[in-house]
């Protein structure tokens, strides 16, 4: 996908800078934290991450967090910001779940009121699969909405609270969904946010192996163009989100297309990248 977006010659690419413990506690269990940085977690507790750790998994994880926090830094100054990672909505305080270790848009929200730049923010979860460590990490915080549109037979199969949490049949195709979501996004601007976090996860695809709906491409980008367009006047920050088309290339391509969305709506030039 960043080769994708490098041959568009409109982006700016940045490493992403490594998250402190410090700043990763503002949103999960300190103990959690420091055991998962010296490889100290139970083994059943990494299966049900499902990653071996590693020295390489601590620091793509920090970075990850890491880039989440600088993305929101940029849209808070540009309107706009962008990471190529993220989105890893499985986390909850104490434990990680479904290939997330720590949930970095909470990391980030919390990261942003200690700096005291916002007071409320929403979370614009379109992934396929519920944002349940989001939802539950913000279930008691009436200053951060979280919105997660996703199947409702997928994983996660315990599903949490959020503040608005839609679920589709398998097989639901593009007009149902862009139908949903136009019905959605208008509370989220009501809401009022002073930035607004987009996991914009494209396993909806129908050619994703994981899914179970069916849109298209170019139901993708109308999803994205949705959000920007509703919410244009409130910072946004994008995070990858999932991905598993049988074609890793359908996957980058769709990925691709919502940063290009994104530059074509709020003319930025910057994005993160690890």
């Amino acid at each position: 996908m960043r080769e994708l977006l490098e041959g568009d010659g409109v982006f700016e690419f940045e490493p992403a800078p490594e998250a402190s413990p410090d700043t990763i506690a503002l949103a999960h269990d300190r103990e959690y934290v420091n055991a998962f940085v010296d490889g100290r977690v139970a083994d059943a507790a990494m299966r049900r991450i499902g990653f071996p750790w590693s020295p390489e998994l601590v620091r793509r994880t920090m970075a990850s967090a890491g880039g989440t926090v600088a993305a929101a830094h940029d849209a808070l100054a540009g309107g706009f910001g962008g990471t190529l990672a993220g989105g890893t909505h499985h986390a909850f305080r104490g434990e990680g779940s479904g290939f997330c270790v720590f949930n970095d848009i909470a990391v980030a929200i919390r990261a942003l009121r200690a700096e005291g730049r916002i007071g409320r923010a929403a979370v614009v979860d379109l992934d396929v699969h519920q944002g349940d460590g989001t939802a539950a990490l913000f279930e008691n915080d009436g200053d951060v909405l979280t919105v997660s549109l996703h199947s409702c037979t997928n994983f996660p199969f315990r599903k949490q609270r959020g503040t608005i949490d839609m679920e589709f049949a398998d097989g639901t195709g593009d007009d149902e969904y862009l139908a949903a979501l136009a019905g959605v996004l208008p509370r989220v601007a009501e809401f009022a946010p002073e930035v607004v976090f987009y996991q914009s996860g494209v396993d909806g695809l129908a050619s994703d192996r994981l899914g179970k709906l069916a849109l298209t491409a170019e139901g993708l980008m109308r999803r994205d163009a949705l959000v920007y367009q509703t919410i244009a006047d409130i910072p946004i920050v994008i995070t990858l989100g999932g991905g598993y088309s049988e074609s890793i290339e359908l996957t980058a391509a769709a990925h691709a297309n919502t940063f290009r969305t994104a530059a074509a709506v709020y003319g930025s030039t910057r994005s993160f990248t690890q």
